[in-house]
């Protein structure tokens, strides 16, 4: 049965969700003539702030909240990255989607084992998302199969994939600062 703080982190977490879907990220780079400009990256907050919330909360609320996202988002309203409804499903992003389930169980290990460090939170954050990759990956083949379009399988490697590894990687780095703070109200909470 569902309590009511179950209940209070789900929705929680499916609002962060919801949210961080919606932020783009920007990187500001100033140039010689000291103006400022920035470049958007292809890739939005919601992968730092699974990983973020599958830290604080435990991995079942994470995962219920992430399935209540899909549903909303294949089924009630436009809340996925690049758009929503039933026909996303058809679509190489909804593989990525899906790798997010391994993803939050290889970074609940942290959770499980007691152990939130730095070293363990840039191991199971890695391999974390190189899990979310390869489900993307399979999926794309799966498609690649049951619709014949073989020259779309290196297209959709390169542009959802090869391209957005090197970003998801990056944004461990400011996780990192939130590690201390984690881990000693989770062993502040379990003393």
């Amino acid at each position: 049965m569902l309590n009511f703080y179950k209940l209070i982190e789900i929705l929680i977490s499916l609002q962060l969700l919801i949210i961080s879907t919606m932020l783009p990220v920007y990187i500001q780079l100033p140039f010689i003539d000291k103006s400022s400009n920035s470049i958007d990256l292809p890739i939005s907050w919601q992968i730092p702030t699974i990983i973020l919330i599958t830290l604080i909360f435990d991995k079942k609320v994470v995962f219920r909240a992430f399935t209540i996202y899909i549903i909303l988002g294949l089924f009630i309203s436009p809340v996925f990255n690049q758009g929503g409804s039933i026909g996303y499903l058809l679509t190489p992003n909804f593989g990525y989607l899906l790798g997010i389930f391994p993803l939050i169980k290889i970074i609940d290990n942290l959770n499980e084992i007691n152990k939130i460090n730095i070293r363990n939170f840039l191991i199971n954050g890695i391999i974390a998302i190189i899990a979310m990759h390869l489900t993307g990956i399979f999926y794309n083949f799966i498609q690649l199969i049951f619709h014949s379009q073989f020259n779309m399988f290196l297209y959709n490697l390169g542009k959802y994939s090869i391209g957005k590894i090197g970003y998801h990687l990056i944004m461990l780095i400011p996780l990192i600062l939130l590690i201390k703070p984690i881990s000693y109200l989770k062993y502040k909470k379990n003393d």
